[in-house]
């Protein structure tokens, strides 16, 4: 039986799709895994410079310019945390099912060059000498703030753990947590108010959120889920769970101490006094 010419079409466009594929899957600047060698930009200035111009138009809308999180993860925390470029390398690549972050055909170099950048701003050098009274500061957050975060495995859940912060956060940036924390509020700690059909409220941060569920921690550190179609309402609040310590809640001196303590929390050997 001789081939019509519909079905020889149909093998050649079968073959040249086929070997469209096998030439991407071959492709040798494109890797699933971190090349082998490790990243050879790591502490490169050029390099960095590189990374940072690339970041901000490819990562910067969800991320933050400083990659301290806005729609997309906190990036600078995430990186002190000690996450392996391994690990940033498969995410950027094969992006996170699920959610706005995708995947990418971007040379290796690219994302080798991105990690560099993270890894200059992920960071912040410890001071030569402590700023301001960091005894105070350590008594103020333990009256003030130890019920809402952690340090070492101590304090509440419901904000964020403070553990590694003064490698994470610089100076300025906890000033502005603290004075405005609804400026910009981190992914998993966004405030929604859930309002069930028998007009029951439950405020909470975020944790998890599909089209038929959503979870929150309340503020007695419940894990709650619930279907939505249980629900009459879900309220997205502008407003951080953590209050403004604005110069009539806290002062300036005492602000002085406290980020004075918060930048001595560079690991996990570090406890609340």
């Amino acid at each position: 039986m001789m081939p019509t010419r519909s079905m020889v079409m149909v093998t050649l466009g079968c073959l040249v799709t086929g070997g469209l594929l096998l030439a991407q899957e071959q492709r040798p600047d494109r890797s699933l895994t971190l090349p082998p060698g490790g990243n050879p930009h790591l502490g490169k200035p050029d390099s960095i410079r590189s990374g940072m111009a690339l970041y901000r138009i490819r990562c910067a809308d969800c991320h933050g310019l400083d990659a301290s999180g806005y729609r997309g993860p906190d990036l600078k925390t995430l990186v002190a945390g000690g996450v392996s470029d391994e690990r940033l390398f498969q995410t950027i690549r094969k992006g996170v099912p699920g959610t706005e972050m995708p995947s990418t055909e971007s040379p290796d170099n690219d994302l080798l060059l991105i990690i560099a950048y993270l890894h200059s701003v992920g960071t912040v050098s410890a001071p030569e000498t402590p700023v301001g009274n960091v005894d105070n500061g350590a008594k103020l957050f333990s009256a003030q703030c130890a019920s809402c975060h952690r340090v070492s495995g101590k304090g509440g859940r419901i904000g964020p753990d403070l553990t590694r912060v003064g490698i994470a956060r610089s100076r300025t940036v906890l000033v502005r947590e603290i004075r405005t924390p609804s400026e910009v509020i981190a992914p998993n700690y966004e405030t929604v108010t859930l309002v069930t059909k028998d007009g029951q409220r439950i405020r909470g941060a975020k944790k998890n959120e599909d089209v038929f569920s959503i979870q929150v921690m309340d503020t007695r550190e419940r894990i709650q889920g619930y279907l939505k179609s249980n629900l009459q309402d879900v309220v997205y609040e502008k407003v951080s769970l953590m209050p403004e310590y604005g110069p009539a809640r806290l002062s300036d001196k005492d602000l002085n101490d406290i980020v004075g303590y918060l930048s001595t929390l560079r690991g996990s050997d570090m406890a609340v006094r």
